[in-house]
Protein backbone atom coordinates (compact mmCIF):
# COMPACT_ATOMS: atom_id res chain seq x y z
CA UNK A 1 0.00 0.00 0.00
CA UNK A 2 2.77 2.14 0.79
CA UNK A 3 4.41 1.77 -2.06
CA UNK A 4 1.64 2.57 -4.28
CA UNK A 5 1.20 5.99 -2.55
CA UNK A 6 4.49 6.93 -2.54
CA UNK A 7 4.88 9.62 -5.39
CA UNK A 8 7.50 7.68 -8.49
CA UNK A 9 10.96 9.23 -8.35
CA UNK A 10 10.95 9.42 -11.96
CA UNK A 11 8.74 11.99 -12.40
CA UNK A 12 11.31 14.63 -11.16
CA UNK A 13 13.23 13.85 -15.03
CA UNK A 14 9.68 14.62 -16.24
CA UNK A 15 9.86 18.11 -15.00
CA UNK A 16 13.55 18.70 -15.63
CA UNK A 17 12.80 18.00 -19.44
CA UNK A 18 9.47 20.09 -19.25
CA UNK A 19 11.55 23.04 -17.70
CA UNK A 20 14.13 22.97 -20.42
CA UNK A 21 11.98 22.82 -23.23
CA UNK A 22 10.71 25.99 -21.96
CA UNK A 23 13.95 27.20 -21.88
CA UNK A 24 15.13 26.46 -25.33
CA UNK A 25 11.96 27.76 -26.68
CA UNK A 26 12.79 30.70 -24.82
CA UNK A 27 16.42 31.28 -25.86
CA UNK A 28 15.56 30.65 -29.28
CA UNK A 29 12.55 33.37 -29.25
CA UNK A 30 15.62 35.85 -27.28
CA UNK A 31 17.79 34.92 -30.40
CA UNK A 32 14.94 35.91 -33.22
CA UNK A 33 13.94 38.66 -31.14
CA UNK A 34 17.50 40.01 -31.25
CA UNK A 35 18.64 38.69 -34.82
CA UNK A 36 16.13 40.56 -36.64
CA UNK A 37 14.96 42.93 -34.57
CA UNK A 38 11.24 43.15 -35.50
CA UNK A 39 8.21 41.99 -33.88
CA UNK A 40 9.71 42.55 -30.24
CA UNK A 41 6.46 42.80 -28.45
CA UNK A 42 5.64 39.07 -29.78
CA UNK A 43 8.88 37.81 -28.98
CA UNK A 44 8.90 39.47 -25.55
CA UNK A 45 5.03 38.03 -24.90
CA UNK A 46 6.27 34.76 -25.90
CA UNK A 47 8.80 35.12 -23.71
CA UNK A 48 6.69 35.70 -21.43
CA UNK A 49 4.47 32.43 -21.10
CA UNK A 50 7.56 30.01 -21.34
CA UNK A 51 9.14 31.44 -17.88
CA UNK A 52 5.46 31.44 -16.78
CA UNK A 53 5.49 28.13 -17.59
CA UNK A 54 8.80 26.99 -16.39
CA UNK A 55 7.44 28.87 -13.33
CA UNK A 56 5.02 26.30 -12.41
CA UNK A 57 6.95 23.41 -13.48
CA UNK A 58 9.50 24.87 -11.14
CA UNK A 59 6.97 24.80 -8.02
CA UNK A 60 5.69 21.70 -8.96
CA UNK A 61 9.33 19.65 -8.92
CA UNK A 62 9.63 21.78 -5.20
CA UNK A 63 5.89 20.57 -4.05
CA UNK A 64 7.29 17.04 -5.45
CA UNK A 65 10.92 17.24 -3.58
CA UNK A 66 8.76 17.95 -0.19
CA UNK A 67 6.28 14.91 -0.84
CA UNK A 68 8.48 12.23 -1.82
CA UNK A 69 10.51 9.49 0.01
CA UNK A 70 12.81 8.80 -2.07
CA UNK A 71 14.56 10.81 -4.61
CA UNK A 72 16.51 9.76 -7.33
CA UNK A 73 19.78 11.63 -6.11
CA UNK A 74 20.06 14.06 -3.27
CA UNK A 75 17.52 16.69 -2.35
CA UNK A 76 19.86 19.44 -2.11
CA UNK A 77 20.95 18.69 -5.64
CA UNK A 78 17.20 18.67 -7.02
CA UNK A 79 16.56 21.72 -5.50
CA UNK A 80 19.97 23.48 -6.86
CA UNK A 81 19.09 22.44 -10.41
CA UNK A 82 15.62 23.37 -10.62
CA UNK A 83 16.59 26.56 -9.32
CA UNK A 84 19.74 27.34 -11.80
CA UNK A 85 17.10 26.10 -14.71
CA UNK A 86 14.87 28.64 -13.99
CA UNK A 87 17.60 31.18 -13.57
CA UNK A 88 18.60 31.11 -16.81
CA UNK A 89 14.76 31.74 -18.29
CA UNK A 90 14.52 34.41 -16.08
CA UNK A 91 17.55 36.46 -17.05
CA UNK A 92 15.84 35.34 -20.59
CA UNK A 93 12.83 37.50 -19.45
CA UNK A 94 15.58 40.35 -18.29
CA UNK A 95 16.91 40.53 -21.32
CA UNK A 96 13.37 40.96 -23.33
CA UNK A 97 12.29 43.33 -20.67
CA UNK A 98 15.30 45.77 -20.84
CA UNK A 99 15.27 45.98 -25.15
CA UNK A 100 11.55 47.35 -24.67
CA UNK A 101 12.36 49.31 -21.10
CA UNK A 102 15.26 50.91 -22.36
CA UNK A 103 14.03 51.44 -25.96
CA UNK A 104 16.44 50.22 -27.52
CA UNK A 105 16.18 51.25 -31.36
CA UNK A 106 19.16 48.83 -32.69
CA UNK A 107 21.39 46.22 -31.84
CA UNK A 108 24.60 45.13 -32.46
CA UNK A 109 26.46 42.13 -34.11
CA UNK A 110 27.80 41.38 -31.05
CA UNK A 111 24.20 40.95 -29.13
CA UNK A 112 23.12 38.29 -32.16
CA UNK A 113 26.43 36.75 -31.23
CA UNK A 114 25.89 36.63 -27.73
CA UNK A 115 22.13 35.93 -28.23
CA UNK A 116 23.02 33.00 -30.76
CA UNK A 117 25.85 31.39 -27.83
CA UNK A 118 22.67 31.56 -25.26
CA UNK A 119 20.61 29.40 -27.80
CA UNK A 120 23.45 27.35 -28.12
CA UNK A 121 24.06 26.98 -24.58
CA UNK A 122 20.59 26.54 -23.86
CA UNK A 123 20.18 23.72 -26.17
CA UNK A 124 23.03 21.65 -24.15
CA UNK A 125 21.33 22.21 -20.98
CA UNK A 126 18.43 20.43 -22.14
CA UNK A 127 20.36 17.71 -24.12
CA UNK A 128 22.33 17.02 -20.83
CA UNK A 129 19.37 16.98 -18.53
CA UNK A 130 17.30 14.42 -20.99
CA UNK A 131 20.22 12.21 -20.15
CA UNK A 132 20.36 12.52 -16.37
CA UNK A 133 17.96 9.32 -16.09
CA UNK A 134 20.67 7.48 -18.01
CA UNK A 135 23.19 8.69 -15.10
CA UNK A 136 25.39 5.60 -16.65
CA UNK A 137 26.08 7.27 -19.87
CA UNK A 138 28.45 10.18 -17.83
CA UNK A 139 30.89 10.30 -20.46
CA UNK A 140 27.97 11.87 -22.76
CA UNK A 141 26.78 13.91 -19.96
CA UNK A 142 30.12 15.35 -19.36
CA UNK A 143 31.15 15.95 -22.63
CA UNK A 144 27.49 18.66 -22.43
CA UNK A 145 28.59 19.64 -19.69
CA UNK A 146 32.20 20.58 -21.07
CA UNK A 147 30.69 22.27 -24.03
CA UNK A 148 28.54 24.27 -22.04
CA UNK A 149 31.92 25.51 -20.14
CA UNK A 150 33.10 26.41 -23.35
CA UNK A 151 30.08 28.43 -24.63
CA UNK A 152 30.43 30.57 -21.62
CA UNK A 153 34.14 31.11 -22.15
CA UNK A 154 32.82 32.10 -25.81
CA UNK A 155 30.50 34.32 -24.31
CA UNK A 156 32.97 36.19 -21.91
CA UNK A 157 35.29 36.36 -24.69
CA UNK A 158 33.04 38.05 -26.79
CA UNK A 159 31.37 40.17 -24.30
CA UNK A 160 34.88 41.78 -23.00
CA UNK A 161 34.83 42.77 -26.93
CA UNK A 162 31.57 43.90 -27.65
CA UNK A 163 32.54 46.14 -24.37
CA UNK A 164 35.93 47.52 -25.92
CA UNK A 165 34.52 48.26 -29.32
CA UNK A 166 31.30 50.29 -27.80
CA UNK A 167 33.64 52.16 -25.65
CA UNK A 168 35.91 52.86 -28.56
CA UNK A 169 33.52 53.95 -31.39
CA UNK A 170 29.73 54.54 -30.06
CA UNK A 171 29.30 58.19 -29.12
CA UNK A 172 25.95 57.94 -27.81
CA UNK A 173 26.23 57.37 -24.22
CA UNK A 174 23.08 56.18 -23.80
CA UNK A 175 23.33 53.68 -26.28
CA UNK A 176 26.09 52.97 -24.50
CA UNK A 177 24.86 53.00 -21.18
CA UNK A 178 21.81 50.56 -22.82
CA UNK A 179 23.82 47.88 -24.83
CA UNK A 180 25.63 47.37 -21.78
CA UNK A 181 23.27 46.20 -20.19
CA UNK A 182 22.13 43.86 -22.57
CA UNK A 183 26.21 42.62 -23.20
CA UNK A 184 25.82 41.64 -19.46
CA UNK A 185 22.81 39.95 -19.32
CA UNK A 186 23.33 38.10 -22.36
CA UNK A 187 26.52 36.78 -20.98
CA UNK A 188 25.08 35.80 -17.66
CA UNK A 189 22.97 33.46 -19.18
CA UNK A 190 25.40 31.43 -20.03
CA UNK A 191 26.86 31.64 -16.46
CA UNK A 192 23.52 30.06 -15.82
CA UNK A 193 24.15 27.10 -18.00
CA UNK A 194 27.48 26.87 -16.89
CA UNK A 195 25.62 26.04 -13.06
CA UNK A 196 23.84 23.95 -14.60
CA UNK A 197 26.65 22.00 -15.91
CA UNK A 198 28.24 22.19 -12.36
CA UNK A 199 25.34 20.47 -10.37
CA UNK A 200 25.17 17.79 -13.14
CA UNK A 201 28.56 16.93 -12.94
CA UNK A 202 28.31 16.94 -9.17
CA UNK A 203 25.50 14.29 -9.59
CA UNK A 204 27.00 12.48 -12.28
CA UNK A 205 30.07 11.90 -10.19
CA UNK A 206 28.33 11.14 -7.57
CA UNK A 207 26.20 8.60 -8.61
CA UNK A 208 27.61 6.84 -11.64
Amino acid sequence: MLGRLMPREGKFFDLFTAHAERIVQGSRELATMIGTFTELDMHAQRIDACERAADKITHECITLLHRTFITPFDRDQIHTLIGSMDDILDLIQDVAESIALYDLQRVTPEAKQLAEICQMSCDRVKAVVELLPNIKRSEAILKYCEEIDRLESDADRVMRGALSKLFREENDIKQVMKLRVIYELLESITDRCEDVANVVEGIVLENS
